[in-house]
Formats: structure tokens, sequence, C-alpha cells
């Protein structure tokens, strides 16, 4: 399930996700969640280290 939410970034850092988002082809709120999501199995992976 998808939950809307409202998000407010720093100007270059929308530009450079935006770059990257149109890069991989993706829209820029499916390349914040895949990029979120990346983070957060990163940390998981620490913490079981």
């Amino acid at each position: 399930m998808k939950e809307k939410v409202s998000l407010t970034l720093d100007g270059p850092v929308l530009e450079r996700v935006q770059t990257l988002a149109e890069g991989d082809d993706r829209s820029l709120s499916s390349y914040i969640n895949q990029v979120l999501k990346a983070h957060l199995e990163e940390l998981d992976r620490k913490k079981e280290a």
C-alpha cells in the first residue's frame, strides 16, 4: 500500500535527484522510493553484522 507524503528538499538535492530519476527512466517519486528502500536495506544489513 502506498501513501502520499509532502516532502521539502533543498534545490540542488532536488535537481540532482530529478536528473538521476530521468537517467534511470523513473518518476521522481519512484526513484526516491527506490533510494530510500536501498538505504533501509543497507541499515538492516549493518545492524545484522
